[in-house]
């Protein structure tokens, strides 16, 4: 990959909508240049798929956490089903070392938080947790402070 395709790629992140022309003006470079780009990084796998983000997408709760969990034995997939029950929940990951799942949290308070809080951590199964709130967020998307 080379400068151009990573330009190619930071221009898709603002705005993957842009024409053919307008990328090619942008990176001053020919519409059949900034194609055949774009077909190869999709080809190659680079670029996976295109997107739409909805305003619920990019709207965000007035608090946000991530929540690591251990969890006993073998329960983590009766945990995860229960999880993602919850609305509160936005996603769950599952990941290696210390924690077995991290899920992202939304609420509207802080006392809506410690609620989900606490009824997460009434599920059978769950061992230890621990959890951080959400301050500020960059996005490699938009590049804008969110």
């Amino acid at each position: 990959m080379d400068e151009l395709d990573r330009n190619l790629i930071a221009a898709l992140r603002k705005n993957a909508r842009k024409t053919l022309s307008e990328l090619a003006a942008e990176l001053k470079t020919s519409r059949t240049t900034a194609r055949a780009r774009m077909e190869r990084l999709v080809a190659r796998g680079d670029i996976v798929d295109f997107t739409v983000r909805l305003r619920e997408d990019v709207a965000q709760a007035p608090v946000r956490g991530l929540m690591m969990l251990g969890i006993e034995g073998r329960g983590t997939h009766k945990v995860l089903h229960q999880l993602l029950g919850q609305n509160s929940v936005r996603e769950v990951h599952s990941t290696n070392g210390k924690w077995d799942l991290i899920v992202e949290i939304n609420a509207d308070s802080l006392e809506a938080f410690d609620r989900v809080l606490s009824d997460i951590r009434r599920i059978e199964g769950v061992q230890t947790s621990e959890t951080n709130l959400l301050l500020t967020t960059r996005s490699m998307r938009s590049q804008q402070v969110v």
